[in-house]
């Protein structure tokens, strides 16, 4: 893959019923992470970014004991991953269809394979950003 960057729109389920537009990223500068931004309203949208390790771990099993937790289950036939977000403005659990988070978890492999994000992470330049506060 020539690409750096992978970017996915998945829809999810609030409470069950209510969709809800999602738009998940990742970046081969930031191989550790992956941001999920869930729409709000109309015009805003609020970003999650936690690490690619717990969206594979919480693919197969309870994952995360922080402000972002995730979980596979199935229901109805359906598997899913649900995704619980906390912060001291809310609290929100969302349903996303499993296959699709996967989908997105794998081309972020095919971007920076796991293992090698030490090779893609710029040192220098965190340390550059920080020492120009």
């Amino acid at each position: 893959m020539t690409t750096d960057a992978v970017h996915a729109e998945l829809v999810s389920l609030y409470a069950g019923s209510t969709p809800v537009r999602s738009r998940w990223s990742y970046r081969a500068d930031q191989p550790f992470t992956v941001v999920a931004a869930f729409q709000t309203d109309r015009n805003r949208w609020v970003e999650w970014v936690f690490a690619r390790d717990l969206l594979a771990e919480g693919l197969m099993t309870s994952a995360g004991m922080g402000d972002v937790r995730l979980h596979p289950v199935t229901d109805r036939g359906l598997e899913m991953l649900v995704v619980e977000i906390e912060s001291p403005e809310g609290y929100a659990m969302l349903e996303l269809d499993l296959g699709g988070v996967a989908d997105f978890l794998d081309a972020t492999e095919e971007v920076v394979p796991p293992g090698e994000e030490s090779e893609y992470f710029d040192v220098d330049g965190l340390i550059d950003e920080i020492t120009k506060v």
